[in-house]
């Protein structure tokens, strides 16, 4: 456990120098070498671990850095403290994680709100301070049919309906690295959904039971 603690540190400093961007170039070749057989770019070699984490992470203020690039929207915002929810802050975050299609604001389970905040504080603790960026969030059940009927990866029973979901990404970082912290929470489902675009892919994260799939 200590040695591989000590490889994901000096993986998190070596991306925060910015030589993460260089990893993405070998793996992309180590990848292409060895061919597309499983049409999903090869793991980067250190992953983050939240279990190194110690309880004064967990007790701290908790501000969360959202962006939503369908609509523009950024909020930074202190949203717990002395161990209460922000009521204000709260119903801010959960405007920005609204269905922006159906137009429609829900509830947001505030541990989905947590795993969120920990792992964007947990990144931010290696320099790496871009905010989260919210692909979806709520979705009505006429808009997660709409995504259905269009080919879009989304599930009947999505918990996205219950505000138990979103799906996201951080800027250059491996969808990888950002989903396998996420997982390390062990605060419910994961999915892994790798793309070859400029953007790259994104990660499903929600407070349902602990699985985890690749999509």
């Amino acid at each position: 456990m200590t040695m591989r603690r000590q490889l994901i540190k000096k993986g998190l400093l070596l991306t925060a120098a910015g030589l993460f961007s260089q990893s993405r170039l070998v793996q992309a070749a180590s990848f292409a070498s060895t061919g597309e057989q499983s049409g999903q770019p090869a793991p980067p070699p250190d992953l983050f671990d939240s279990q190194a984490l110690d309880i004064e992470f967990w007790v701290k203020p908790r501000t969360l850095d959202l962006i939503r690039p369908v609509t523009g929207e950024r909020s930074k915002l202190l949203y717990w403290k002395d161990g209460e929810v922000v009521e204000s802050a709260y119903q801010q975050l959960c405007h920005i994680l609204r269905d922006v299609n159906g137009k429609q604001t829900a509830a947001i389970d505030p541990k989905l709100l947590e795993t969120l905040w920990a792992t964007q504080a947990y990144v931010a603790r290696f320099g790496m301070t871009r905010p989260l960026e919210i692909l979806s969030g709520y979705r009505t059940e006429a808009s997660n049919k709409r995504l259905i009927e269009e080919g879009v990866p989304a599930a009947r029973k999505s918990l996205h309906m219950e505000g138990k979901a979103a799906d996201i990404r951080i800027p250059q970082l491996h969808e990888e690295i950002l989903g396998e912290l996420i997982r390390s929470f062990r605060g419910g489902g994961v999915g892994f959904y790798y793309r070859q675009t400029a953007q790259g892919g994104w990660i499903h994260t929600d407070t349902g039971l602990q699985r985890s799939w690749k999509g």
